[in-house]
């Protein structure tokens, strides 16, 4: 596979992924904020997604339809839904050939109902909830049509690598950022609402439910979100799920192994799988989440090297 189409569908995955993250935690940050009893702050959401001047964040930190509106069809803020969607669906066009009709006339419908002036206006004075909504279903209208269209060959690896991997990161700065939130406000983490809003942005809630019984405790949502093998968008299980297609890429003849791609992959999931949750609070959350993210962003860069670089 020539590595422009590697990277295009690489690239694709990751801005797709990206999207529905986004979508996940706007919804649910714009319930909080409806909920919330004094001033709801946006700042620790934005600066996930990017990190703009503070004069950006002081004029819009505690307006709930101003950040929606810059997270979604902001054309100055690069992680918009608008722009990253754009980006898409320009990795896709230039390798049409290497997806299935459906799926592009799925992404097609996606980057067309950003644009959707109805949408535009229900966002600036209707229920902004309804909006969300109908964009999260069109990214599961992608994953599915991708899940039983594309073919299980080298494109659809380099896919799930680029969706795995976007997805570990978001799972990790949201833990960072909420919980470094917290450390400024211990009362936060004792009570319920903290916890199961933080749950709800990643998924999680559900599962958490049916795994603990005990009531909603800071240790047994890390516990699932970094180290649980059966939850999607744990980071341990995206990882496992980097593995695991780049196994793939490495039994495929046309692809070059790399040692050094490989070392890294497996270094960071036996650092994962070997982890417990005593041993994150005696290491400090915020640096075991930093060197995470950094291995993540190490195993990137390495794939941009390897098999991208003459993109």
């Amino acid at each position: 596979m020539l590595s422009r189409v590697a990277s295009n569908l690489y690239w694709l995955s990751r801005y797709l992924e990206r999207s529905d993250g986004i979508l996940r935690i706007l919804k649910i940050n714009y319930a909080s904020s409806q909920d919330a009893l004094h001033e709801f702050s946006w700042r620790p959401l934005i600066q996930i997604y990017h990190s703009p001047d503070e004069e950006i964040i002081n004029k819009i930190e505690f307006n709930s339809r101003d950040v929606l509106q810059y997270m979604i069809t902001g054309r100055d803020n690069p992680n918009s839904i608008i722009n990253i969607i754009t980006l898409a669906r320009e990795n896709a066009r230039s390798v049409q050939d290497h997806l299935t009709k459906d799926l592009w006339q799925c992404l097609n419908e996606y980057y067309h109902l950003v644009k959707d002036k109805r949408l535009i206006a229900t966002l600036k004075m209707g229920d902004p909830v309804s909006v969300l909504d109908e964009l999260i279903k069109q990214v599961m209208l992608y994953y599915g049509i991708a899940e039983v269209t594309m073919e299980r060959g080298e494109g659809r690896s380099f896919m799930n690598i680029g969706k795995y991997l976007e997805r570990s990161i978001q799972s990790t700065d949201i833990l960072d950022i909420k919980f470094n939130t917290a450390n400024s406000d211990p009362d936060l983490l004792t009570g319920t609402s903290y916890l199961r809003y933080l749950l709800l942005s990643l998924g999680a809630y559900d599962l958490y439910l049916k795994t603990y019984r005990q009531g909603f405790d800071p240790e047994n949502v890390l516990e699932l979100v970094v180290l649980n093998n059966d939850f999607p968008r744990s980071v341990m299980y995206s990882v496992n799920n980097i593995h695991r297609y780049f196994e793939r890429l490495k039994h495929n003849k046309d692809i070059i192994e790399s040692k050094e791609l490989s070392f890294m992959i497996g270094r960071l999931q036996s650092t994962i799988k070997y982890s417990t949750i005593a041993s994150i609070t005696n290491r400090g959350l915020h640096p075991y989440l930093s060197q995470v993210k950094k291995d993540l962003f190490g195993i990137g860069n390495a794939l941009d090297l390897n098999y991208f670089a003459y993109a």
